[in-house]
């Protein structure tokens, strides 16, 4: 899909804008993008079209049980990696390896994990973000408003908790709301 088609349905169908000076990729040729609210599959649809319309081809995790016939086939085109979520750091490796080998990544981690109420997100991207060397960006979707953008790189330690729970109070802070509020836990 092309950058220009991506921007027209994004903005002008689907009424969504970007949150101002967020409206092009990051300088940084490999990047991961933490996401959140992530409360519906729609997440994904919004969240592509605004990273093609940025001139990007992001990557994404996404349960292996997904990658069966057509749908398996379609996933992996559009670059998603399959994640076994009874052995996740095994399946961590092959992506990791995919992010040092390649000139250019960008991938989009939801660290809820899933689209259920979470209150305590999974460290995986920062075991990611530790291994590659590549910054981390808070990215969101408000349904409320309807805006979608990525921030500025937020620093990590070497303590995946603290840092997990540092970001979980900043995206608290933002009081984003998700397609199905519920499904997002802010307190």
């Amino acid at each position: 899909m092309s950058t220009q088609i991506a921007k027209f349905l994004l903005q002008k169908v689907l009424g969504w804008h970007f949150t101002e000076g967020e409206d092009s990729i990051p300088s940084e040729k490999k990047a991961l993008f933490l996401f959140a609210p992530h409360t519906s599959i729609w997440d994904f649809v919004i969240g592509f079209l605004y990273f093609r319309s940025l001139g990007g081809k992001l990557h994404i995790m996404i349960k292996k049980e997904a990658f069966k016939g057509a749908l398996g086939t379609l996933l992996k085109k559009l670059g998603a990696f399959p994640i076994d979520r009874k052995n996740p750091s095994g399946a961590l490796i092959p992506l990791i390896h995919e992010i040092n080998r390649s000139d250019s990544f960008y991938l989009v981690v939801c660290p809820e994990g899933t689209r259920k109420p979470i209150h305590r997100w999974k460290t995986g991207y920062h075991t990611i973000a530790e291994q590659t060397g590549i910054p981390v960006f808070l990215s969101h979707a408000d349904y409320r408003k309807k805006e979608i953008g990525y921030g500025r790189p937020s620093p990590l330690t070497l303590d995946a908790r603290k840092d997990t729970e540092q970001i979980q109070q900043k995206y608290k802070e933002m009081k984003l709301v998700g397609l199905r509020p519920g499904g997002y836990v802010t307190e």
